[in-house]
């Protein structure tokens, strides 16, 4: 199953409040509104449920890296992975919108040998990224989304 929608099919947003108004604004305004977060560039993904098989929306920050984009699993230094990354583990076919362009992309977990580059460019924008990851025993993800 993808994350790619058919017309009627509902995407279910964030039930996080703050979160699911920035999808909203970002949504309606095609990224005008939302796509620049506290500083930070913003994208929005939509995932499978890997239980539901529902589309699931959320807001992330993310980085470039040539062509593709780079998201953090952090969840605030968590304990547990947040759903959108276990989602897109399950499966990997996922849509991304970033400022007003929406398009089908795949999504995986960074190797070994990729994740201290795209950390550190990470960490640069969101310098918090070091402090969730010392916060918390699991190894926090580094997510690759490459345009399908």
């Amino acid at each position: 199953m993808s994350a790619t929608s058919q017309p009627e099919e509902k995407v279910f947003d964030s039930p996080t409040h703050w979160v699911a108004r920035h999808i909203g604004d970002y949504v309606r305004t095609d990224g005008k509104k939302g796509h620049r977060w506290n500083g930070a560039d913003t994208l929005l993904l939509t995932t499978r449920g890997r239980t539901s098989g529902k589309l699931r929306r959320t807001a992330l920050i993310y980085g470039r890296d040539t062509d593709r984009y780079i998201v953090v699993a952090s969840r605030g230094g968590a304990s547990h992975h947040p759903s959108w990354y276990l989602n897109l583990v399950e499966h990997p076919e996922v849509t991304i919108q970033v400022g007003p362009e929406t398009f089908a992309a795949r999504a995986r977990t960074a190797n070994a040998k990729e994740k201290p580059g795209l950390w550190r460019l990470m960490s640069s924008i969101w310098p918090d990224y070091d402090r969730y990851q010392a916060k918390t025993e699991r190894d926090i993800p580094v997510v690759i989304i490459e345009r399908r």
